[in-house]
């Protein structure tokens, strides 16, 4: 029997408001596409193993660089880790999110051997929800799991602007039961014979992802670095913000930091600081994230999305994004789009 720690409480202070004004930006323009994919009951003693990101992604949606991962605990509790790492726990009303879907373990109370949970599941494709069952028969736990795939680089494993995994408690109030309706909702609406397809039954995981996004986010004690740190910092907000109104521009570090008031050395130092790489190695690996959305959502040349992104030649874009991808932009291309 596996030892379960206490639920400790942290209790959050305000958001800063240029955080809270930032976040609210960031969640506002999101470009998120999913679906609530399916059910588990599992009894004690359980545990399972997902795939490797990349089995995910070929099953899901293929073409995607990465997807999103969400567990929704119905009946509780449960554990989940990743390799390594410790156990987080979770119970009924708890989120688990695991923005760049890395492998991971979940399991009950009790000890037991992770099986697959490919072992679980029938093939697709799937004409209602799937139900999985599995344990060995004490006491219960139910999970809603879902997935999403987004471009942004919120959700960018190279941009890592959030933890591989965390857990969202939603309080009590609005919040909490608009997502236990969201659930029941969508559950019963994929196994109905008459299940709708209106906007709402679509939308209704990115909606989900949304809230839970933004109680996590704002209530986070201390969030030091990464993506959404950079988005409130003094010095690095100007810079993101000037990077991405004009990525084609020839920067330098010394233009960089002119535009935004403050010396060369501190620039570089913020920069390595809270993204963990120099102002330039961001604006490449910004240059090409973007350079990755445009070959997989327009049909325009490569050369004319080398240029868009600040490269003088098509070479050179080639070079580089190859460094980054493993394969030419037309390579990748064709794996990325129907």
């Amino acid at each position: 029997m596996t030892e379960r720690p206490g639920r400790d409480t942290v209790l959050a202070t305000a958001p800063d408001a240029a955080l809270d004004e930032a976040l609210d930006a960031a969640l506002h323009r999101l470009r998120l596409n999913g679906a609530i994919f399916f059910r588990a009951e599992f009894t004690e003693a359980w545990s399972y193993l997902s795939p490797h990101p990349e089995r995910l992604v070929e099953a899901l949606h293929p073409g995607a660089r990465s997807i999103i991962l969400f567990h929704i605990v119905v009946d509780g509790p449960c554990w989940v880790s990743l390799e390594g790492g410790e156990r987080l726990w979770a119970e009924s009303g708890d989120v688990v999110v695991l923005p760049y879907a890395d492998q991971h373990t979940m399991g009950g109370t009790a000890d037991a051997e992770p099986v697959p949970i490919t072992d679980l599941m029938d093939p697709r494709p799937w004409t209602a929800l799937p139900m999985v069952r599995h344990g060995g028969g004490g006491a219960a736990a139910g999970i809603v799991c879902g997935y999403l795939h987004s471009s942004d680089p919120l959700f960018d494993p190279g941009l890592a602007a959030l933890p591989p995994v965390f857990v969202v408690r939603p309080p009590e109030g609005p919040a909490a039961q608009w997502i236990q309706a969201s659930v029941q909702y969508a559950v019963a609406a994929t196994t109905s014979a008459e299940a709708p397809t209106d906007a709402t039954s679509v939308r209704l995981p990115e909606l989900l992802l949304v809230e839970v996004l933004r109680l996590h986010l704002r209530s986070a004690p201390t969030i030091g670095s990464g993506w959404i740190a950079a988005l409130a910092d003094p010095v690095l907000a100007p810079a993101l913000a000037a990077l991405h109104a004009d990525p084609a521009r020839r920067w330098t570090v010394a233009a960089l930091a002119e535009t935004v008031a403050v010396s060369r050395s501190s620039l570089d130092e913020r920069f390595r600081q809270v993204l963990g790489r120099s102002p330039i190695r961001y604006l490449t690996d910004w240059r090409l994230h973007l350079a990755d959305d445009l070959l997989a959502t327009t049909d325009r040349p490569v050369a004319v999305i080398a240029r868009r992104v600040g490269y003088e030649s098509e070479e050179a874009f080639g070079r580089a994004f190859k460094r980054r991808y493993g394969a030419s932009p037309g390579a990748w291309r064709r794996t990325r789009t129907p």
